[in-house]
């Protein structure tokens, strides 16, 4: 297994990591440290983007996306 990281002497560009080798031969440890380096918001925003592209695959519409919300109200009855 070999792991390549890269950063250009651009501060704006991103630092690009690579693992290059067999499936059968990797372990989650590199996905692990690369989801913690992006941080909650990024792991959100590309969930989402698994959403709609999951969405777009099924061919339904648009509205489905939103989170369905329920509310109730509940209230006792004392005797």
């Amino acid at each position: 297994m070999i792991w390549v990281m890269s950063k250009s002497s651009d501060p704006s560009s991103p630092l690009i990591r690579e693992r290059v080798g067999k499936v059968s031969e990797s372990s989650r440890a590199f996905d692990v440290e690369f989801w913690q380096r992006q941080g909650s918001t990024a792991i959100f925003a590309a969930a989402w983007e698994m959403v709609v592209e999951a969405c777009q695959w099924k061919k339904k519409g648009d509205s489905e996306l939103a989170f369905q919300r329920t509310v109730e109200s509940l209230k006792s009855q004392r005797s």
